[in-house]
Formats: C-alpha cells, structure tokens, sequence
C-alpha cells in the first residue's frame, strides 16, 4: 500500500515525533508488502507461530505477572485465563475463516469477493489487558496480511515491549519479516501516539474514550469502541442460585478489569431479597448508607474515578474506604440505589468488584431502570439477562440501545465471545451508534480487511412497478397511468 503523505508540524519536538513514527510505519510498510504475497497457508502459519507465544503455559504465566505488577490492576490467575481463553477462542474463529484471496463467490449474482489487506494498523491498547488485547488485535491484523504498530498505555508498557519481542522471535521462526509487528518506544507519549493514528492505514481503538475521540478525528479510517456500564437484570422466572453463581463470577473476574463486567443489577420486587441472599452466601456484602457514602468519598475523592480502586478486590477497596471487614471474606461490594442519577455516581462504570443494585416493581420497571443506567453512560454495549421468559429477551434487543443481549451467562465472560455462544472472541465491543461508534459487533479479522467485488452479468432482475407500488397504490386508491406501468 502507498505510504500516506506526512505533515509537516512547525514545532521541533513535534518534528521529531512525526520522524521517529515515519520510521517505525516505513519499516512496517516494507514489511507488509512482502507479507501481502502469502497465501493463506502462509498467513495462517503466521498466526500460529505468533499465537503460540502466549499460550505457552510457562510464557503465559510470566506475561500475567509482570502484567499486573506494572499495571497494578486485576489478577495473576485471571489474567492467565484470560489470555488463554481468549486467543484460544480467537484461533478456533481464525482457523475457520479465509482472509486470503477469494473469501466467498456468490454464482446467482455474479459476485465474487476477494480479501485485501488493509496495510499497516496502529493499535492502541488499555492497561486493563496489556496482554491479551495486544495479541487479539495483532494476530487479527496478521490473518489479514497486515503489519501492526501498537501503541500501548504507559502503565502497559513494558510487558507490552515483552510481547512485542515474543511475536518478532515467532516472526523470524517462520521466515516472515519482523517488522510485520512492532511498538512504540518507551515513554509512550500521547503525541507519539496521535502521530501513529495519523500515519497508518487502520486504526484500531480500545479503551480510553479520549483516544477513541482522537482516532475519529485523525484523519484515518478508525474503530473505536464504547465505553461499558453493563445493567443485568434477574426477573422473576430466573434460577436465582445459578443468576448469583454468574454475576458473582463474572463481577470478581479479574477484579472486574472488563468492560463487560456487570455494574448495575436490576432485581424485579418478587425475587430482591432472595436473590440478594443467594449473593450473601457467595460473599457478597450490602453496605449501609453511612458505609455507602465513605465508599463513595473513596472512590471518588475529586468526582472522577479514583485509580487506588480500579481492578482493586473487594476487601481492598473496603479498607481504603475505612469500612470493618467481617469474619467471612467478601467477593463483590453492593449499595442499593433508588433510581438512575447521574449525580450519583454509583449509577456508571466502576471498573471494580462494586455493584449497585436496583429494586424494580416488575420487568416493565426493570426495563425503564435499566435504559436510565444506559442513558447515564454505556449506551450500546450490552445488557444482561436472567430470566426463562424468552420474549423478554427479545423484547430487550427490540427496544433498549444495546448491541447485545447476554441471556442467563456470566457477562463478561459471554459478551467477547464463548465456547457456548455464537459471538465472536474479542476483546473490543462495538457500541453502534449509541455509543458513536461506527461497528455494532465485536471487532474481529472481517474489520482488518478490504474485500475487491467481481461483478459478472446475469440473468435481469427488474421488478415491474406493481410488484413494488401495488399495495400502496391500492391502499390510497391511486390510479396510476398506463403509461408508468
């Protein structure tokens, strides 16, 4: 692919960065001409080489550590599951799918479609998973005959050099250019990383909202993602043990880290108190309202989110709030809220095993409870649903602004993908349009491609005007001339 003009900036330091980037996108560009030569026998062995680096048990557990010891934010063991489930699930969507060539062809009418790369994409990547969407973005970049410049978080930056090496040592293994992947330097600076969104081909955005803003206006093609403030709602026809043994699994993964974690439940009157005693006896502690508030003061000293309580576990955050602990060990944190306030902030994303519950007078008030959540932030990500009535879930997807219905399955575990559901392994959600972005599914190899049409004559397909006006015409009694017929 032709290299994109680059802009001059006035300033020197500015210069400089634009330099240092041209760098690493020429090498990448070299990279990826050889690279959009090889046919997909080639390009899948590719993925798998570089795949490998991190489900190697024994490398696995090593980025895990270093991930959260740089980080400070989630889980050893959740992390190891993590990158492994996720890639794992990734390749078995991989090894199904064509990227290379000719992907479908479509004889009744004369198509044939043929996958093209899209060249070089910047990536940008969270300090929540610094390793798994690191890997989950370059090897869907790799499927399709690309070359990928990540560019991750500061706090994410080192173990991100580590991947970064792992994959060019997988790269050399197989014969394939190096430069097929690479990263920003360190320090990782925001105008290294704006300079990258300018000068690729793709960019390619999870996590901050401020970068996802940034990529839509750079000037390149961009898919960000939304923000999450996932609502469940149990009604009152749900398995209520088999709904807590979810939400509490789903809520202390990885110390709540994911943007699918649940962060607001809406339980219908009938089931509230037995539903919130099935939490208790899986550890979940109901704070009172003065307990509530210094909560509150903790996470929130200054109105934004406070880090010292991002991705921390429950009994964490409770002493830095000051609260007692009890005897028995607490998993996830809940206060109650009457209603959705904005000004409240307990009512958005928490990023932390703290959940606010909602009491709802039946479904109809659930489903008003949870669209106020959703207006307050989170709009077009996803919802949850425990319930045995199938039309309420249809009834979910027909009216809420949401992209996905979760039914009866640990959130954040099923919104990215599962073994036991049919959604594509990722680790970044499409928000549509309520969450202005520009996919409404879970970005996968299919938005790291370009697809040329051959278009062949058929048979005619011409409707006559009364196959397409018939009804209407009589329905408000128009007569229409011999002549438009």
């Amino acid at each position: 692919m032709q290299a994109k003009p680059v802009t001059d900036r006035s300033d020197s330091s500015d210069q400089d960065v634009v330099t240092a980037v041209s760098g690493f996108v020429s090498r990448a560009r070299a990279a990826q001409a050889i690279y959009a030569a090889y046919d997909q026998a080639a390009v899948d062995e590719v993925v798998t080489a570089v795949a490998w680096t991190l489900l190697d048990p024994k490398t696995n557990r090593r980025l895990s550590e270093q991930a959260v010891a740089d980080t400070g934010l989630g889980r050893v063991d959740d992390k190891i599951t993590k990158n492994h489930r996720k890639t794992l699930g990734l390749l078995r969507d991989l090894k199904r799918a064509r990227s290379v060539g000719v992907i479908a062809e479509y004889p009744e009418k004369g198509l044939i479609e043929i996958a093209r790369p899209v060249g070089v994409v910047g990536a940008v990547v969270p300090s929540t998973n610094p390793v798994a969407t690191p890997y989950n973005k370059t090897l869907n970049a790799l499927k399709g005959g690309n070359a990928v410049i990540l560019a991750p978080s500061p706090k994410g930056q080192a173990v991100a050099g580590e991947v970064v090496d792992l994959m060019r040592a997988a790269l050399r293994q197989v014969g394939a250019p190096e430069d097929l992947v690479q990263k920003l330097p360190a320090p990782v600076s925001k105008a290294a990383t704006h300079e990258l969104m300018r000068q690729v081909d793709l960019v390619v955005v999870t996590g901050s909202q401020n970068n996802v803003r940034a990529a839509a206006t750079s000037g390149t093609p961009a898919i960000g993602v939304g923000a999450g403030n996932v609502p469940s709602i149990v009604d009152e026809t749900a398995d209520l043990q088999s709904a807590a043994e979810k939400i509490i699994a789903s809520k202390t993964f990885d110390n709540a880290t994911s943007c699918s974690s649940e962060n607001s439940l809406v339980a219908v009157d009938v089931i509230y108190d037995a539903l919130l005693t099935e939490l208790k006896k899986r550890g979940a502690r109901l704070l009172d309202m003065d307990e509530k508030e210094r909560l509150r003061d903790t996470m929130w000293p200054d109105g934004r989110l406070s880090a010292k309580v991002t991705a921390k576990s429950a009994g964490e955050i409770l002493a830095l709030a000051g609260i007692a602990a009890t005897k028995d060990a607490t998993s996830i944190v809940m206060v109650e809220e009457d209603r959705p306030d904005a000004g409240s902030k307990f009512c958005d994303e928490k990023l932390s095993p703290v959940l606010t519950v909602f009491r709802a007078s039946d479904f109809d008030n659930a489903v008003e409870i949870v669209n106020g959540v959703l207006e307050i932030n989170g709009k077009g990500h996803s919802v949850s649903l425990h319930s045995k009535d199938d039309e309420r879930a249809m009834r979910l997807g027909l009216h809420l602004p949401v992209c996905r219905v979760i039914v009866n399955q640990a959130h954040c575990f099923a919104t990215g993908g599962s073994f036991d559901n049919g959604l594509p392994f990722s680790l970044s959600m499409g928000c549509g349009t309520w969450g202005g972005n520009n996919i409404s599914d879970n970005m996968n190899y299919r938005h790291y491609l370009n697809t040329t049409r051959i278009s062949r004559v058929i048979p005619p397909d011409r409707p006559e005007l009364e196959e397409i006006f018939g009804n209407y015409w009589r329905k408000f009694g128009i007569q229409p001339d011999a002549d438009d017929e």
